[in-house]
Formats: C-alpha cells, structure tokens, sequence
C-alpha cells in the first residue's frame, strides 16, 4: 500500500486556491443528518428516559431493561481503575497531575478596581458553572485520554458536578475509559451516546441531569447535536477531524517527521496531516519514510486513506514564507522542528498548540505535557483557544454606587439614554440624581 500527500508550491498560481479547497471541512452540512438529529434531539426532549432507552437498544445495540442500569457510580469507576495494571495506573497518575497543575495556573480570581473618592465601586465576580457535561467517544477508538483533558479543567475550575456519557455499543465499555473518569473525578457515568446522549445532556430526563454546558470529541451526529442544542446549553466548539502541521527544516531524521504525521493520520480517515518545508529533496526522504514505515503501524488502513486523501506537502521559498502559511492554515497542532523555535515564535498567530524543537511530537502534548489537547480545528485556531478552566467559569459585572456616586455619573447616563429616546433610563438616573 502506498500513500501519495498532494504536493503544493507556495509559488503555484493557484496556490491560495488549491489550499482553500483541500483544508475547507464542514462537519455539520448533511441537511439529512440534521434532520435526523433533530428528530432525535425531539424525542428525548419529549419522551425522557423511555426515548432514550429505545434509541440505546436501537442505535446502540445496548439491550438494557431501565434507564438506571446505563448509570456508574463512583464506586464502579474506581474498582475499574484498581483492576488496570500497574504500568496503566502509573501513566494515567502521572498524566492527570501534569494536566492539573497545568490548569491550576488558568485559575481567575474575582477582583475590584481600586477605590477612588467618588463613591463608586467596580469590579466582577468570578464563579463556576454548576454541573458539566462530558461527552467521550466509544466508536472506532477509545480516549481515556480526552476523559482527563476535559474533566479536569473543570474540577480546578471548581465545578461541583460533572457528568459523563459515553457509549456501551452492544453493552461493551472501555475499563482505562471508566479508570480515568476516576481519575478526574467525575461524579457519574451514564453509557449512552450520540445525539441521544446530547439530546439527554441539554434537556435532561429522570435519570440524566440537565447542565450547563456539554463538551468533548464526537463523530458529526455528536457535532450536529451539539450545535443544535446550543443555546439552551453552552457547547465547547463544533471540532472537525485532527489536524496537524509540521514545519521542519532539515538536518533531521524523515522517519520522525513521517511518524508525526501518522500520529494524526491513525485518528481517522478525514485527519488532517500536512507538512510544510523549503526543501523538497527532503519531503522526498519524508514520503519515502511514510511509505517504509505504514506497513508496520495497527492502524495502517486508516492512515493510508487519511494520507491518500488529506494529506498535503507544501514546498515554501523561505521560513517568512512558510510561516505566512502557517497562519494562514490556522492549524490545531503546530510543531516546530527547529533548532531556535522561540525565534519563530512571535510570528506565529494562529495555531492551537505549538510544540518548539525537534524533540517535541504533537503526541507527548495529547496525554500527558500538561496543557490541553481540545484545540480549535479547521482554521478556527484564528479566533478561538484550546479548552481551559476559562471555559468553566462565569464572570459577573460588579457595581456599587453611593448616593454620591450615583451623582457623579446620573448626568451622563441620562444624557445618553435620551439620545436613543430611552426615557424610563434617563429617569431612573435622575431620580438618584436629584435625591
């Protein structure tokens, strides 16, 4: 099996154009796939438990006999991670304290602006949401993994309940999945998934609370639902496939730059690999790597069609150049192999994680660097961050004016609610005023 990337040139006429076409994603398009997950959605909403056990057995092949089989309590969750082997238990501790101090350090405190004589006071208050959604994957891959990276900016954030679903198909659960739940904390797992799942998050049922706001990796039946249901619920962000760029300038070694790739490739057939260089003797060396190495990868199928398909090379004529494209792309995942990558650094605007020097994989920073691996996709690294314990908070406007502080400002707002023809405003202030 051979994997061909398309090759680009920066200097290729139609270069913004051919880029534009091979990394547009839209997850969320299939009008048929939004209808039924609005049918969906609308069942749970209406039927509650009794919908979301028919669409468990019907979609999931989950043959349970009531709703309150699907949930695990705490104490399931740590009999889960007392059974792994001692190499699991070690790796995942040691990846969840590395991702909570991280996350320790995003912490916002509420504060006041310094007081002044005009008897106003002014500052916000900073407080957790009260109950999290967490949606995990059960498809063609499980992410003990994304468990950690999304509970536990939560829990640093302070939120008191956090809620898990993830998907039992034909009854079968991943045991890392359940040890990491309790591992980050989690409150309680409930084995349902897809839109149902969303559907039951959003609205909630007898057995499902309702929360505040849902996050976590889904397929596009998770991602439609999600989005549809915003609104009435907070959603982290609508992800599209897993992304990478590489940027690297020779001497290095080709079969750590075709292992980076694949890295990302092996999620799925629409991940996203593409490497960006000025020199195209060693892209050669690169390709000839990737088609050496795949047969000996598990997940060689998936990787081949990622590469076949979304794989993309692009030759830049200078470091500027390649970094315009850096920004341009807005890639999730950002490596640097470089010898002085800080140098880079302040040029690089858009990207959701960047991973500096030649001894940095993507891969270290999806389980255990410490910041979070939830980044934005599909070039939306251009407006949004990865998620943090600032996703998990709300802030509240504080204000407090004396009598005479009311004074000192009723002037202006009344001057300017009359001039949008707000009368009630403007009297509300003068009645302070002249108090």
């Amino acid at each position: 099996m051979q994997v061909k990337p398309t090759l680009l040139k920066t200097t290729d006429a139609n270069f913004e154009v051919r880029l534009a076409e091979l990394t547009d994603w839209e997850s969320v398009s299939d009008v048929s796939r939004q209808t039924r997950v609005a049918e969906i959605i609308d069942a749970v909403r209406s039927g509650g438990d009794e919908a979301l056990l028919r669409l468990t057995r019907e979609l999931d092949e989950n043959f349970v006999d009531s709703a309150s089989d699907l949930v695990l309590d705490a104490p399931a969750l740590e009999d889960a991670f007392r059974e792994l082997s001692d190499s699991l238990k070690v790796a995942l501790s040691t990846a969840r304290d590395r991702i909570w101090t991280f996350h320790e350090a995003q912490k916002e405190a509420s504060w006041r602006l310094p007081e002044k004589d005009d008897g106003i006071l002014l500052g916000q208050e900073v407080r957790p949401m009260s109950r999290v959604g967490l949606y995990v994957p059960g498809g063609k891959a499980t992410y003990p993994s994304s468990v950690l990276m999304n509970s536990i900016p939560a829990k640093v954030a302070g939120v008191p309940q956090i809620q898990m679903v993830v998907p039992a198909p034909k009854g079968q659960l991943n045991p890392i999945v359940l040890a990491a739940a309790h591992l980050a904390k989690v409150d309680r797992v409930i084995t349902i998934g897809g839109a149902q799942a969303v559907a039951a998050l959003a609205y909630g049922t007898d057995t499902v609370f309702p929360v505040d706001k849902i996050v976590g990796p889904g397929n596009s039946w998770v991602a439609n639902a999600k989005r549809q249901v915003f609104g009435k619920v907070g959603i982290d962000m609508i992800a599209g496939p897993s992304e990478i760029l590489v940027y690297v300038e020779p001497p290095m070694d080709p079969d750590w730059i075709a292992m980076d790739l694949f890295s990302q490739a092996e999620h799925d057939e629409d991940a996203q690999p593409i490497l960006v260089h000025c020199d195209q003797s060693f892209a050669d060396k690169v390709r000839e790597s990737m088609n050496r190495l795949l047969p000996t990868l598990e997940r060689a199928s998936i990787i081949a069609k990622s590469i076949n398909n979304r794989c993309i090379f692009i030759e830049a004529f200078n470091r500027a150049n390649a970094i315009d494209t850096i920004n341009r792309i807005a890639p999730e995942h950002l490596q640097l192999c470089v010898d002085d990558p800080e140098i880079m650094l302040p040029a690089i605007h858009n990207a959701g994680a960047i991973f500096m020097g030649r001894s940095t994989p993507e891969s270290l920073g999806d389980y255990c660097a410490g910041p979070n691996h939830v980044l934005p996709t599909s070039g939306t690294a251009r407006f949004a961050s990865p998620l943090g314990v600032y996703d998990f908070i709300k802030r509240s406007s504080v204000i407090y004016c004396s009598n005479e502080g009311a004074k000192t400002i009723a002037d202006v707002a009344s001057t300017l609610a009359r001039s949008e023809g707000l009368t009630a405003h403007a009297r509300s202030a003068e009645y302070r005023r002249d108090a």
